[in-house]
């Protein structure tokens, strides 16, 4: 049985495929998910702690049942996913003798689900397509215990494009707005292949059921992508400080949770209003809002420039292939906050409103991470740049020399060549820094407010970077023997990136003209 699974910011889904009906179904576990009568049904991305030393935790509608999401506590957790694999500024808290971190806290969550899952064969799990590597071996390791015998991963936007099943010949550009970050992927599905998926789940071994029957593989290519972090957790946020300002409330887990209960209402009604009652004061407050003032509060902190860089970033790479506006046939709105009126207003300001689609916001990602076991093989691109660190003389700074770029498909056709000499008399080894390269949009800071979780972009000019091997006994590639002298090239670097994404290595020594390192995998990329 093949089982996918949505771990969201805000709200966490699993799919499964039946094999009866040959569609996918969206599963509803017992204590973790939603209310009944929710469709889809959702499990919300909280944690409770209630022994951190022996990890002990209440996850999901479990924290809710209980009323531990509105209270003022540090043992409560939300938005924790957005700190996984992050620059953490700030601090978390020690409970029960064990610091925490939101690495932890995410364990405990996708653990406690994944043991409701622990009988199926295979498990795709889907990630940001933003995501750093750091993210994404934190998955890897959280999945290494499980008796599954096969896991893979999916970048959420095209796991959205196929999850609504578009017919072949398009080009999808898929919109995923979530709770905490902003993702867009345009998307071509193969149309020299048939229609409708295989429909059979495939075999575990050498060979696929499929590749034995000799049917061939659906295809989706990735065209290009783009991400902010960025979601409605940022919202709700903005909307808790303007009602700080406005009428002095006191920023809590409550008041957050009554700030999105405004933002859901306000995709529904143009006017919405909520009741608090502060325990300590004995007083009551009434909390409204218009559509019209909710636009006023995005616009205040540049939420739609923020979409509009996104957008710019897709439409740019479409345009180095050959690609306009025109030529994108289907626009795919996925995650809660593309049902923000708004939200739909600003996509309506790039494409036609017969090519934009919203019937499946919360759906078409864990239902589109299973075709994967249905016979569709994904084509991709590396989706950052990596390099190696150097010391930039002129700015007097470490700086960075891309040696793969980004946008390239992969297995890469040719190796990428570097000769490095010793900057040293009698240096007995050769360094190197690896580091994955984002966009110059400074770091990330993430922090705690008032019990809330707070994800901030600094303003840099410089790029923000991600080291991969900066730690002792990880930065050397080479020892040099005998020991190396400056004025000379000393060894020669081949840099590929193999079918798996693993950047592989080849270390020659010019002088003794012994390979040092052959074909050694050091990093899977992004």
């Amino acid at each position: 049985m093949a089982i996918a699974i949505d771990f969201g910011t805000s709200n966490t889904v699993i799919a499964r495929w039946n094999p009866v009906t040959l569609q996918p179904e969206t599963l509803k576990l017992p204590r973790f998910s939603l209310i009944q009568g929710q469709n889809p049904p959702l499990i919300p991305s909280l944690v409770y702690t209630e022994d951190a030393s022996q990890g002990k935790v209440l996850v999901g509608q479990q924290v809710r049942d209980k009323g531990l999401d509105v209270s003022s506590d540090a043992r409560f957790f939300r938005n924790f996913k957005r700190g996984i694999g992050a620059h953490i500024q700030g601090f978390m808290p020690e409970l029960d003798g064990v610091t925490l971190s939101f690495e932890q806290v995410g364990e405990w969550f996708l653990s406690q689900i994944l043991q409701q899952l622990s009988t199926e064969d295979s498990l795709v799990l889907t990630v940001p397509v933003d995501s750093f590597e750091a993210y994404r071996h934190w998955l890897g390791k959280v999945c290494q215990g499980l008796s599954v015998e096969r896991v893979r991963m999916l970048d959420e936007p095209t796991a959205a494009a196929l999850g609504y099943g578009m017919a072949n010949q398009e080009i999808l550009l898929v919109v995923d707005f979530g709770g905490g970050t902003l993702d867009l992927s345009l998307v071509r599905l193969d149309s020299s292949l048939e229609k409708n998926p295989l429909g059979f789940i495939l075999k575990w071994g050498e060979k696929s059921f499929a590749e034995k029957s000799g049917q061939k593989m659906k295809t989706a290519r990735v065209l290009a992508k783009a991400g902010q972090n960025l979601g409605g957790s940022d919202i709700d946020n903005w909307l808790v400080d303007y009602f700080a300002e406005t009428k002095g409330l006191v920023k809590s887990p409550l008041t957050t949770r009554l700030a999105e209960k405004l933002k859901i209402q306000l995709s529904l009604t143009s006017e919405a209003s909520e009741v608090y009652f502060d325990v300590a004061q004995m007083e009551s407050y009434e909390l409204a809002l218009n559509r019209s003032r909710f636009n006023e509060i995005l616009a205040q902190h540049q939420f739609f420039e923020q979409l509009d860089e996104a957008m710019n970033q897709v439409l740019q790479q479409a345009r180095r292939q050959g690609l306009e506006v025109a030529d994108i046939d289907g626009v795919l709105l996925v995650g809660g906050t593309v049902q923000i009126p708004a939200v739909q207003s600003w996509v309506q300001q790039y494409f036609d409103s017969d090519k934009i689609r919203c019937e499946k916001p919360f759906e078409a990602i864990a239902q589109g991470a299973l075709q994967l076991e249905q016979g569709i093989e994904l084509k991709d691109f590396i989706y950052h740049s990596y390099g190696i660190r150097y010391w930039n003389r002129r700015n007097k700074r470490h700086s960075w020399h891309p040696i793969v770029k980004e946008g390239q498909p992969y297995p890469t056709i040719e190796a990428v060549e570097l000769t490095l000499g010793a900057s040293v008399e009698n240096q007995p080894q050769i360094e190197l820094i690896l580091g994955e390269l984002g966009a110059q949009t400074g770091s990330t800071e993430v922090y705690f407010d008032g019990g809330r979780l707070i994800t901030r972009i600094l303003a840099s000019d410089e790029q923000n970077v991600q080291p991969l091997n900066d730690r002792d006994g990880a930065r050397t590639i080479a020892q040099l023997r005998p020991p190396g002298h400056p004025g000379s090239d000393r060894v020669k670097v081949l840099f590929r990136v193999d079918d798996l994404r693993f950047l592989r290595m080849t270390v020659e020594d010019l002088l003794t003209h012994q390979t040092l390192l052959e074909d050694k995998p050091v990093v899977q990329l992004s």
